[in-house]
């Protein structure tokens, strides 16, 4: 596989009115363009410098020019949420989508990737680590534009009596490649500024990519597997990727554990213990490779605990699902997937009883954001007529946990590991390829 090196169109903002500035001079149906502007959803138009427009372009004058987006949302329902204004390279494309505006940064992969580096880890994260995690967002990115697709899973809802099984599509971008969240990869333009360290790594596996069978690897990742990488089809469509299977993060398999974790009580003494695993670290330095300063308000990764009275848990599950379950009376695990993180959880309250899944649903109808993960054990206490006051979630790793752990792969780089060691431990049976020079 030879190609020439792609551009995407990244989705950055979404809302009726969105603020801009152009740094630079560019260039928009024949007019130049600088400084501040405001663009507005009007009659079903884009009203823009006294025109209606159904979509419109702003294309650099040079590779120097930078625009500025105001008031972007970054970390979209998780606990760090927040606004800041934003830079980027490359041109800005302003389209309509479902009635409100959507601002696009249409960008060449590898400048792509220079930022996504710098935005999901701290830009001092050691070599070994920014080149593995720059050919994993590389894989990532590529492989729905270059693999064709086989099979759709258009369907990520099965909804039956008493059962709602949801997962959440990479695909769900119909106008872009690929929006700035973490629903996808962090994205923040040019707004940290990158080092010579992962400038170095960007062009140094520069078109490398993970490959398995002849094609691009999806190859996801998540902060930490808390001690065993979970497998594709538990978190979404049910496909199997032989290269997407459960990995114990550590050289040999920790000593004291049965390692089947769909069973219940190997699951319930894996997750309350804290086995030995590259990602079971405190160590603050290994921490700053991989976490910028809003991920760093989270101390606990390897193990975690969350608390709730009755009362929480019964108005954060009725909110959450859109379900009104009364009194919540126990959460029972029906399913475990191959790292014991939860895929289906029944919820029995005093009113309803739902099974519910896959994953990242059940962090969603727990939390007031997300838990951490659904690789949890569920203690009730102070039980007053069956009906108990307080729920104690004890759990392990943060994420969904396939792929490429990221704390594990920093700690993994520090202990001299090279960028293919640490890629094709997470990455069982793939190999390394360049596709474009």
């Amino acid at each position: 596989m030879n190609i020439t090196e792609p551009t995407i169109q990244v989705g950055i903002l979404s809302a009726n009115e969105i603020e801009f500035v152009l740094n630079g001079t560019f260039a928009s149906n024949g007019k130049n363009y600088s400084g501040k502007h405001k663009v507005a959803y009007l009659d079903g138009a884009i009203a823009f410098d006294g025109e209606y427009l159904k979509e419109i372009i702003f294309e650099p004058a040079n590779k120097e020019a930078s625009f500025d987006l105001i008031d972007v949302v970054i970390g979209i329902n998780f606990h760090w949420e927040r606004k800041e204004n934003q830079r980027f390279k490359g041109a800005l494309k302003i389209i309509i989508e479902n009635c409100i505006l959507t601002a696009i940064n249409c960008i060449s992969v590898e400048d792509y990737l220079t930022s996504v580096i710098s935005s999901e880890m701290s830009a001092t994260a050691s070599e070994e680590l920014l080149k593995a995690h720059a050919v994993i967002s590389r894989s990532w990115l590529l492989n729905p534009i270059m693999n064709p697709v086989e099979t759709t899973h258009a369907l990520s809802l099965r909804q039956e009596t008493n059962k709602y099984i949801k997962w959440y599509e990479r695909d769900a971008h119909t106008h872009f490649d690929v929006c700035a969240d973490d629903h996808c990869q962090r994205y923040q333009g040019i707004t940290r500024a990158s080092t010579a360290a992962v400038e170095k790594a960007i062009e140094t596996t520069r078109g490398e990519v993970l490959m398995y069978d002849g094609k691009i690897c999806d190859a996801r990742f998540s902060k930490s597997c808390g001690g065993a990488s979970e497998t594709f089809e538990n978190c979404w469509a049910p496909e199997h990727h032989p290269y997407l299977t459960k990995v114990v993060d550590n050289p040999t398999e920790p000593a004291g554990f049965e390692l089947d974790l769909t069973v219940e009580a190997n699951a319930e003494k894996w997750i309350r213990q804290s086995p030995e695993a590259f990602c079971n670290t405190a160590d603050k330095k290994v921490l700053a490779q991989v976490l910028n300063n809003y991920d760093q308000e989270t101390t606990d990764f390897y193990r975690w605990k969350v608390e709730y009275t009755q009362a929480e848990l019964s108005e954060i599950v009725t909110r959450r699902s859109g379900i009104d379950f009364g009194q919540i009376i126990d959460m029972i695990p029906v399913k475990r997937g191959e790292s014991g993180r939860i895929i289906e959880l029944k919820i029995i309250g005093t009113k309803r009883s739902i099974i519910v899944g896959k994953e990242l649903e059940i962090r969603k109808w727990l939390s007031n954001s997300h838990l951490y993960s659904s690789a949890f054990v569920v203690d009730a206490s102070d039980i007053i007529d069956g009906i108990p006051q307080h729920f104690s979630l004890t759990g392990a790793g943060w994420g969904h946990g396939v792929g490429l752990c990221q704390i594990g792969a920093a700690v993994m780089g520090e202990k001299g590991y090279t960028y293919d060691k640490i890629l094709l431990h997470y990455f069982r049976g793939a190999e390394l390829k360049k596709i474009y020079l």
